[in-house]
């Protein structure tokens, strides 16, 4: 492909830096808020989708590891966290510290050397510690506590990570307290107000203890993300529960099997009736890849149009559910070429790219090379859309596809 677009990826990733919570906090929380600790690792398994580490004492066997401690939690940095720059398969499954990590991973300024490697030239960025929806706050005991670690990280989010210094290359994502409705559209609001257009969600909420999307328990966070253009970004393992299919199986299992929570959730959303109620919501998945879709849409339309009768949507779910997808849903892939063949089933407006930097996954320094040969049979027009001018309608970017700020 003789020039290839700038890439906008809606999926990659930021370690938080140690400073976050300590420096963003009340006073009186700053010592028992987030706070990393260095000890050694006794055990870290990730068997059946679950992972499992275990926190050593001073003088205790094991490499040495930063910690993240926050109430009885404790969870290390891994090199799973941010895995660029090693062979494939010098990445395996152990607890690091930030000087074994990439840059990148951390400070904006080397995040953005990063992307110039890459070909990239804006990103929106998931969290780490809070994990993919701010789980790690929405299981916490201390309520209060927990709303200001929420707050906290999305003033550092949009203030500094995505402050001057980004200068306009890297997309805010903020997270919401999930356990409090009323609280997660007080926050999509006061960040709508400042420039923010995305906010993370469960793709399965139900599997955090929380409501399912068909009840109507969401409606205040929904109607502040449909009044304020906010678009709902849903990664794969936000519901705390990577597929898989035994307790011992190994992580390749889950691994390959990634797409199955987001076909679940899309199918949660389009029998929902969501999108009648709230007409402006765009929901996203990241991470999810794309080649899936155009079989599930074509089953969900079947189910709709046969069997609504006694489905139980007959009621609520007013347009077949393709229709919805094309309005209001996008998927999000780094390297899917059996997808990019069938693309226009999908529809092309719905797709959007990414690199997943830092993570094992990434195609980081090869997301343009990746891309040239997965879309070369495309027209210069719909790589276009797909790389960059997709993500730029739905995230409210300039032309040049920068975020603008407040």
């Amino acid at each position: 492909m003789e020039t290839f677009p700038r890439i906008i990826s809606v999926d990659d990733h930021t370690v938080e830096p140690p400073h976050v919570w300590r420096e963003r906090l009340p006073s009186r929380y700053r010592e028992v808020g987030p706070r990393i600790v260095r000890a050694p690792l006794k055990e870290m398994t990730f068997v059946g989708g679950k992972f499992a580490p275990t926190m050593g004492e001073p003088g205790d066997e094991g490499p040495m590891a930063d910690w993240w401690v926050y109430e009885e939690l404790r969870r290390p940095l891994t090199r799973l966290d941010t895995a660029v720059g090693y062979d494939r398969d010098e990445v395996r499954l152990e607890a690091i510290t930030y000087e074994q990590m990439r840059p990148g991973s951390y400070d904006v300024r080397e995040r953005l050397a990063d992307m110039d490697v890459n070909h990239v030239q804006s990103a929106l960025c998931f969290p780490t510690f809070p994990r993919f929806c701010g789980q790690t706050f929405t299981e916490a005991k201390d309520r209060e506590l927990g709303l200001l670690g929420v707050r906290a990280y999305n003033d550092w989010m949009v203030e500094e990570w995505c402050g001057p210094d980004a200068r306009g290359r890297l997309i805010p994502l903020t997270l919401v307290p999930l356990w409090d409705a009323e609280l997660a559209a007080e926050e999509v609001r006061r960040n709508a107000a400042r420039g923010v257009r995305a906010v993370c969600f469960s793709e399965i909420p139900p599997r955090l203890g929380l409501p399912s999307v068909h009840t109507d328990a969401w409606d205040p966070f929904l109607r502040a993300c449909d009044e304020t253009g906010t678009v709902i970004a849903m990664h794969i393992g936000s519901s705390s529960r990577m597929p898989s299919t035994s307790a011992d199986a190994p992580p390749a299992v889950g691994s390959t099997l990634t797409f199955a929570n987001c076909c679940f959730s899309m199918v949660d959303w389009l029998m929902s009736g969501l999108f009648d109620r709230f007409p402006n919501l765009r929901i996203m998945y990241a991470e999810g890849q794309i080649g899936w879709i155009p079989y599930i849409l074509e089953r969900a339309d079947a189910v709709w149009e046969e069997n609504r009768g006694w489905g139980g949507v007959a009621d609520k779910v007013l347009r077949p559910p393709s229709e919805q997808f094309a309005e209001h849903v996008h998927g999000c892939f780094f390297d899917d070429a059996f997808g990019l063949r069938n693309v226009e089933s999908i529809g092309v407006p719905n797709v959007l790219y990414e690199t997943d930097y830092p993570h094992s996954d990434s195609t980081w320094p090869r997301s343009r090379e990746v891309g040239e040969a997965q879309m070369g049979h495309l027209p210069a027009g719909l790589v276009e859309r797909i790389v960059r001018g997709n993500a730029i309608e739905l995230l409210g970017l300039t032309d040049e596809g920068l975020w603008a700020g407040p």
